[in-house]
């Protein structure tokens, strides 16, 4: 089954208590524009990571407000800044680094949540179905032509109604795969 191969690059997930530190008092997200998975957005606002050697300034913050904040980086971008980030499905985050987030109305020091995001293909119920997959599953993702082409392994399978079907990968992986627009489930 072919799908759809996105580039997910560095972002944040806040919650709103985190948010209006951040932007002030009954803050809310804009929309910049929306991103594929229904109902989620990249937001207008964008914020600075701090690790111990140094920072990552206008890091976008997605939307809407989750129940935990979430810094999603590429291991390049971890390590860059000073953190050892594990890779993580999005949400494992008990146990992970942590990190300073500035806005322009204040700072937020959270004690974990810093991870480089597991490779995942988000999957409606009907598209797992014709694909022999389910939720969990782990399978191999061909992307790529040419000189850049590349088999991804451990790729986790995510199958939600909420979902449209996408793979997503860092900006680590997406270079070194040539910036692959479509791939091809294989097991």
């Amino acid at each position: 089954m072919k799908v759809l191969v996105e580039t997910s690059a560095r972002h944040v997930h806040v919650t709103k208590e985190t948010l209006e530190k951040l932007f002030g008092t009954g803050y809310e997200l804009t929309v910049k524009k929306m991103l594929s998975q229904p109902g989620q957005f990249a937001s207008n606002e964008r914020v600075t990571v701090v690790g111990s050697k140094r920072e990552l300034a206008n890091v976008s913050i997605l939307g809407p407000c989750r129940g935990a904040d979430q810094v999603e980086l590429s291991l390049t971008d971890a390590r860059s800044i000073g953190i050892v980030a594990p890779v993580r499905e999005s949400g494992d985050v008990d146990g992970t680094p942590g990190c300073k987030l500035v806005g322009p109305a204040g700072e937020v020091e959270i004690a974990q949540g810093v991870i480089a995001a597991k490779r995942h293909v988000h999957m409606t119920p009907a598209d797992a179905e014709a694909a022999g997959v389910k939720n969990g599953d782990i399978v191999k993702v061909a992307t790529g032509a040419g000189e850049r082409k590349l088999v991804f392994d451990d790729v986790v399978i995510r199958v939600s109604e909420k979902f449209a079907t996408a793979m997503h990968i860092d900006t680590d992986e997406s270079n070194a795969a040539g910036g692959p627009n479509e791939g091809e489930i294989i097991r």
